[in-house]
């Protein structure tokens, strides 16, 4: 293994550490003001005009690695390392696990896995939805999302692509209904300086998320994005202009952090959990996804 450069480690750390406070920040603060209880006294998404046109249950022996594969490639990812391994199946379900390895595939540290189907399945538009139950633990957060590496650019626009999150599940370290809360986010114009972004909603949720499935949806049309808990709308955005490009989507867990060093961030610090003995399971019963019919 290539030895680190002390100086590109020390910088990513530092910048890390201020990113991470940032976040944690801007997080604690929308907690405060955009909030909503999931109803069901909305009216609930109707798929009768819809078609399904992807779907993976789950059901077999091992992950489909014709379909999904690790997200940028295995290796440092934040404050610890995705690998496949940290990936199973398990009675119908997706099973990504967090845990602290002494002898992990790059070394000691923090593992778990995001995996997308960016080489088979890109889409423009429709409805998206995953049911789940998210992991328990400080630290890390559990996501749902969708990606398109144009992003990348800053080119002032979410048109030629933006990161849809459907939801993420930072929130699991704060006591009370704030624990039972996720957060659904578009970025677009690079993650530099120059980056957009925008907490579309925060849904608080009437169960448990982390013992219970729910489901988490995107309804995505030339005129906007539409989020869904349940099959309730929590929020609706166009923000930076809809994105015109195919999407792929993305199951993933992360540890707060950087240069593979765990930091206090948006999700607390995972090293809190105590490393002996603590895994944490992100289990997906379903990924599907709905074209409307022509």
């Amino acid at each position: 293994m290539k030895k680190p450069d002390f100086n590109n480690v020390f910088h990513d750390r530092v910048l890390g550490r201020a990113a991470n406070l940032l976040i944690a920040s801007v997080s604690a603060a929308l907690l405060k003001i955009n909030v909503r209880p999931v109803s069901a006294k909305d009216k609930p998404i109707d798929l009768n005009d819809y078609n399904l046109v992807f779907a993976d249950e789950f059901d077999g022996e091992e992950l489909n690695t014709d379909l999904w594969s690790v997200h940028g490639g295995p290796g440092l990812r934040k404050g610890g390392y995705w690998s496949l391994d940290q990936v199973s199946l398990r009675d119908g379900n997706l099973i990504i696990l967090t845990e602290y390895k002494n002898d992990g595939e790059f070394g000691s540290g923090w593992y778990t896995c995001g995996i997308d189907t960016h080489n088979t399945f890109m889409h423009k538009y429709g409805y998206y939805e995953c049911r789940c139950i998210l992991p328990k633990g400080q630290g890390l957060w559990s996501a749902f999302w969708l990606f398109n590496s144009s992003l990348h650019e800053a080119n002032g626009t979410a048109v030629n692509g933006a990161e849809l999150d459907v939801f993420e599940s930072p929130f699991y370290f704060l006591r009370g209904d704030k624990s039972r809360c996720v957060t659904s986010n578009i970025h677009y114009n690079g993650y530099g300086l120059k980056t957009r972004y925008k907490n579309v909603v925060i849904s608080k949720l009437d169960n448990n998320p982390y013992e219970s499935y729910n489901t988490y949806g995107l309804l995505w049309t030339p005129e906007g994005y539409t989020f869904y808990v349940n099959g309730y709308e929590v929020g609706r955005s166009a923000y930076g202009g809809v994105s015109r490009k195919d999407e792929y989507m993305i199951l993933s867990c992360e540890v707060d952090g950087a240069a593979a060093v765990p930091m206090y961030g948006w999700s607390g610090n995972i090293e809190r959990n105590g490393r002996e003995g603590f895994k944490a399971e992100f289990i997906v019963d379903y990924v599907r996804v709905y074209d409307k019919k022509q």
